[in-house]
């Protein structure tokens, strides 16, 4: 009984310093921000270090809690950005703009990646392993194709939609608007993302995930990710409660795509934008923070972020510096005597064990927290 409320509290004590270390940071950014300490460079990472925290803990989701390997993140990214940005810049061209606005963005956002995230996993989630992986990253690919080859106009007989170019929308010649250019992408998107936009919905993605893992849905998913004969021999349906947690982290990729499209004047599906380097990004985030580690998520696409614009001015250096210390991190929070001499430190300063440091236990706690 003891051991069972110890760990209860391990857990609350975990949850609550994720939610402590988003707030000090939003804090010492306000900070900063007032006393002029901040330069033009870092403001503009702001809203990038929101967006990439959101999709590494997402992607956590289904990573490190649900066990399955996915290469498509940014593909479901891409989807949450456009389909906000059309509603929004088409709402700017009736003259309509204001906060709600931006609210319902996020809502179709995560709608439409969640429902392509759904349409996706139904047959994907049949596979397992490198096969997985390798599908997920074509359908991200795919995704990230047809967006670019979209023509999306409006006129008065309503919406136009071609695969070829501007002539073959048939146009009214009057009163028509062009919302997504092809490779062009969409432009005059308006400016509603911020750092607070940011950090508030960073705070609401933490909190479903950490509502969900700790939920019987949440444990069923931990359960199939251990031992999936020993779960599906009790009744849990290892479809079902993978797909619940694939469409819910593709929902919520879609609002980190809501937040990046309305950072920007001018949205494109690029490859360094939403192509598979960015969905291996995302992916490495995840592993060096931590698999099933929130706070780890979120340290770790903050650092990674910063890293080589802190190293931009090393120029041709600044990637084989950020390989190296990648591969250092690595090394060093999975050597065997590094975790035995933190397991010492432990002992000797029992607070630790609250802190949990991620890289004192990689490896070794599956829990999910």
């Amino acid at each position: 009984m003891n051991l069972l409320k110890t760990k209860r509290n391990k857990k609350a004590f975990y949850n609550l310093s994720v939610y402590l270390m988003i707030i000090f940071a939003y804090i010492l950014v306000v900070v900063l921000k007032s006393q002029g300490m901040l330069s033009s460079l870092m403001e503009g990472l702001l809203v990038p270090l929101c967006t990439y925290s959101i999709l590494a803990v997402s992607l956590n989701l289904v990573v490190g809690i649900s066990g399955e390997l996915s290469l498509g993140h940014a593909g479901f990214m891409c989807v949450g950005a456009f389909s906000s940005a059309i509603f929004t810049r088409y709402m700017k061209f009736l003259g309509m703009q204001g906060l709600y606005l931006f609210i319902i963005a996020i809502l179709i956002g995560a709608l439409t990646a969640g429902i392509i995230g759904l349409l996706i996993g139904i047959p994907v989630l049949r596979l397992k392993g490198d096969y997985l992986a390798i599908v997920t990253l074509a359908f991200g690919e795919i995704i990230k194709n047809i967006v670019n080859a979209i023509w999306l106009g409006f006129d008065t007989n309503g919406v136009h939609l071609s695969l070829r170019n501007a002539q073959a929308l048939n146009l009214a010649k009057e009163n028509n608007f062009i919302v997504v250019k092809g490779a062009q992408g969409i432009t005059g998107t308006p400016h509603y993302s911020s750092f607070e936009a940011g950090i508030i919905l960073l705070l609401i993605v933490v909190t479903i995930v950490i509502n969900l893992v700790n939920s019987r849905t949440g444990r069923n998913i931990k359960a199939l990710r251990d031992n999936r004969v020993a779960a599906e021999s009790v009744g849990i349906s290892s479809m079902k409660y993978k797909l619940i947690a694939f469409t819910i982290a593709s929902s919520m990729a879609g609002v980190a795509g809501v937040l990046y499209a309305h950072n920007l004047t001018t949205l494109q599906a690029l490859p360094n934008t939403f192509g598979y380097n960015v969905s291996i990004n995302i992916l490495v985030f995840v592993v060096l923070g931590g698999m099933g580690r929130i706070r780890g998520s979120i340290i770790a696409a903050v650092v990674l972020t910063l890293l080589p614009e802190m190293l931009r001015g090393l120029q041709d250096f600044r990637m084989l510096i950020y390989s190296i210390v990648l591969i250092v991190v690595m090394i060093f929070t999975s050597a065997p005597a590094i975790k035995q001499y933190m397991e010492v430190l432990k002992h000797k300063f029992p607070i630790l064990n609250g802190l949990k440091i991620s890289m004192m236990i990689r490896g070794k706690n599956k829990e999910g927290e």
